[in-house]
């Protein structure tokens, strides 16, 4: 296993938090979405949305997390950002107390693809397990490609499993079906699967 750890994100890594994500998006989700579209996506902004998130998050319980690879050099190489359940992470129709006050919902979990496998996607679980803990949250959401066998999988090794609850975004006029997973989170962070990611 690599060496590697977890830590809040900086302001400063808002442009790295983009990079990934988009070097990400263009491999694991290039038969998921349409392609002028993920090559059109603008860096810049999203490292403006990075950087709005890690120093104004709406509430303490909000976080954008990071994992760096140590070797020679350290890199970032991944992300998790997650919070509260809000109205994003509700499936359509759904009423707006169908989660709960006691749900945390994960906006993103990525890691780079040159870096996977190398347990960053396990101790990036893990150590937003430990806050969702710590802020009282005892169940967590996240929505998933239906075509993401990758994230799917992984989650999966950890517990999570399909709630029952679908949508499709609408990219550029092409539906994407999504599926809402969900996990009890676990009393200690030993109950977290050691998969890899």
């Amino acid at each position: 296993m690599a060496a590697g750890y977890v830590r809040p994100a900086r302001p400063e890594d808002a442009g790295e938090i983009a990079r990934i994500q988009l070097a990400t998006w263009r491999v694991a989700y290039r038969r998921i979405l349409p392609r002028h579209v993920l090559d059109n996506l603008d860096e810049a902004y999203l490292a403006r949305r990075w950087g709005a998130a890690v120093q104004e998050p709406p509430s303490g319980a909000h976080r954008v997390l990071v994992a760096v690879e140590q070797a020679a050099q350290s890199y970032l190489v991944g992300f998790v950002a997650s919070g509260p359940a809000d109205a994003d992470a509700l499936a359509p129709e759904e009423p707006a107390e169908a989660l709960g006050s006691d749900v945390a919902a994960v906006t993103d979990l990525l890691v780079e693809p040159r870096w996977g496998r190398r347990g960053h996607g396990s101790r990036l679980l893990a150590a937003a397990v430990e806050h969702w803990r710590a802020d009282g949250l005892t169940r967590a959401v996240a929505w998933a490609f239906d075509a993401d066998a990758a994230t799917r999988k992984f989650l999966g090794s950890t517990g999570w499993e399909p709630d029952g609850a679908a949508r499709a975004l609408d990219v550029d006029d092409m539906l994407v079906p999504q599926i809402r997973l969900h996990v009890a989170i676990p009393e200690t962070v030993e109950e977290i699967s050691s998969a890899d990611r």
